[in-house]
């Protein structure tokens, strides 16, 4: 089933074409990862799906419904963590919670105590004193304690430190456990990594690749270690082998994934004493992206 469908969507300001023809599919229970860089458009896309702007052409739905027509019935039913919290700097942190949840309707008390204890805020601070972490937390907590059936996260670790950020993985995992479905915009790859069942690439206002990790593994590199019998004299010239380095006798190189069986048997050759591979990461592919398109 369907949760979110972006088709098309264009968003222009003036002659700036902030979004151009952006398509995106989240399902029922699925985790997606939105990633780019600052100014790509990630919050752009979040704010229409939101009924914050209206797109310039396309269609964009939540559960079926328009999300600029019938914005009011979908929010009923989601939560949103923007990466920039303002709360009211003269209410605690557990009477914003509680406001947030009461507009929601009906309160599940245990599930906020028990995420409050999670995140180890002090809901009788003033939200005026809290760092940016802990007002973080107060719209985490909120967004989880809600009985929401989608989750549209904007940048939501920001400020959390790596312990609270483990937390939230946790919290995440529990939602799609429950069959709920999050929109997950991030530009910390690591995150987006452990996280996502599907991911996609945005720059500057347009999506590049969408698809799960497996799928776009012909985009990365794996990283090789290696230590042989004989020296290897024109490894740096082998065609599919990036970023060759020596270390202490070692050879530290990145090869293309579709090229991998055959340097391997190359290598062979030479007599392999110890070899090391790291897996390709969401990181790498991150970067290949930008210089293949930049």
């Amino acid at each position: 089933m369907t949760v979110v469908q972006v088709q098309n969507v264009e968003k222009r300001f003036g002659s700036f074409q902030a979004l151009n023809k952006i398509n995106l599919q989240v399902n029922k229970g699925e985790v997606f990862g939105f990633i780019g860089p600052n100014g790509a458009g990630k919050s752009t896309t979040i704010r229409v799906l939101l009924g914050i702007i209206q797109a310039s052409a396309g269609s964009a739905k939540i559960f079926g419904m328009d999300v600029w027509k019938e914005a009011v019935q979908i929010h009923h039913r989601i939560a949103y963590v923007p990466g920039d919290i303002h709360l009211w700097e003269n209410l605690t942190g557990g009477e914003v919670i509680d406001i947030f949840l009461r507009l929601r309707g009906k309160v599940d008390y245990k599930k906020k105590e028990k995420l409050i204890d999670l995140f180890q805020l002090d809901p009788r601070k003033k939200c005026g004193t809290y760092s940016k972490g802990n007002r973080q937390k107060v719209a985490l907590i909120a967004a989880f304690a809600s009985d929401a059936e989608l989750f549209i996260l904007d940048e939501p670790t920001s400020g959390l430190d790596p312990l609270m950020e483990q937390v939230f993985q946790q919290c995440v995992a529990e939602v799609k456990k429950n069959g709920k479905s999050v929109l997950l915009s991030s530009h910390i790859l690591s995150e987006v990594e452990k996280l996502c069942d599907r991911v996609g690439i945005i720059r500057q206002g347009e999506m590049i690749e969408t698809g799960t990790l497996e799928e776009l593994s012909y985009l990365t590199r794996t990283n090789l270690k290696l230590t042989t019998n004989s020296a290897i004299k024109d490894l740096s010239e082998w065609s599919g082998i990036h970023e060759l380095q020596k270390e202490n006798g070692d050879y530290i190189f990145q090869v293309d994934t579709d090229k991998l069986p055959e340097i391997m048997t190359k290598l062979s050759s030479y007599g392999i004493i110890k070899i090391e591979s790291k897996p390709p990461t969401l990181e790498d592919l991150f970067m290949r992206h930008y210089e293949q398109k930049g």
